[in-house]
């Protein structure tokens, strides 16, 4: 299972400096965002990424698909569309999402309307009309179940997958991601559904942490089941690159040490 990283971890100047950082992180994959470009073209971030021996696992294509505001949604969906069409020139094939949240000003946070049928009709057309760009560029795109977003579970996950039908929709999993505040004493409950329901889907795992009051912490600073976890991530198939997220800078050679350590107890 390769170990990455989100380039965004590093902040620096410019993109030679952050892919720079990249591999002094002694990681080789990562997962990357187009603000990081610099002004770099497409074929030059590749060229840079390459000739680092990097490999660029996913690049991120979050917009709020289930804002509530329509022409905000039309101008997401026009955003992923070019960077859709961008991604096979940036080196990768797997664009990311988020399923979006009716809160107007952030997407990351929980709505009491993020449950009805028009949340999740808003969600659905967003992402419907990015999959036609995915389908004609041979691009995947992955979503990830967040506890505050439409698709807020495993079991959410796979409605939205049998109702899209598509081989170029697929899962980002992140285990932190799936708990609410309190809920990690049903640890091997919860994350067993996730993989029985979503397991056969997934193209990327996220690596962050969750404390029992429903902290985001890095991982290893948390409560999260790591070595349940890590072991259902290696039963869905060790070519699922595993992201480190959600850490700094100065937290990445102790949580780097950490997913080693716990995967050499597999």
């Amino acid at each position: 299972m390769d170990i990455g990283i989100f380039a965004r971890t590093f902040s620096r100047p410019d993109l030679a400096a952050t892919l720079d950082a990249v591999v002094d992180s002694g990681l080789a994959t990562m997962q990357f965002n187009l603000a990081l470009a610099g002004g770099e073209s497409m074929p030059a971030i590749r060229e840079q990424t390459e000739r680092r021996g990097l490999t660029m696992a996913a690049v991120s294509g979050t917009y709020n698909m289930a804002h509530p505001d329509a022409g905000v949604r039309a101008d997401g969906r026009r955003r992923l569309r070019e960077l859709i069409a961008a991604a096979p020139a940036l080196g990768t094939r797997v664009v990311t999402l988020c399923t979006g949240s009716r809160d107007a000003g952030d997407m990351w946070r929980r709505h009491p309307d993020n449950g009805t049928p028009e949340a999740w009709r808003d969600m659905l057309e967003s992402l419907e009309a990015a999959l036609t760009v995915a389908e004609a560029h041979a691009v995947t795109l992955a979503f990830e179940p967040e506890h505050n977003n439409v698709v807020d579970t495993a079991a959410a996950g796979r409605w939205l997958l049998d109702e899209v039908r598509s081989s170029r929709l697929k899962v980002v999993i992140d285990a932190a991601n799936l708990f609410a505040g309190g809920d990690l004493d049903r640890q091997p409950e919860i994350l067993g559904e996730a993989f029985d329901l979503l397991g056969d889907d997934l193209v990327l795992a996220h690596a962050k942490d969750v404390r029992n009051d429903g902290t985001i912490v890095a991982a290893g600073h948390g409560d999260l089941d790591y070595d349940r976890y890590l072991a259902l991530l290696s039963e869905a198939g060790d070519d699922v690159p595993l992201i480190l997220h959600g850490l700094s800078e100065d937290e990445v050679p102790g949580c780097v040490a950490f997913l080693g350590e716990s995967l050499a107890r597999r």
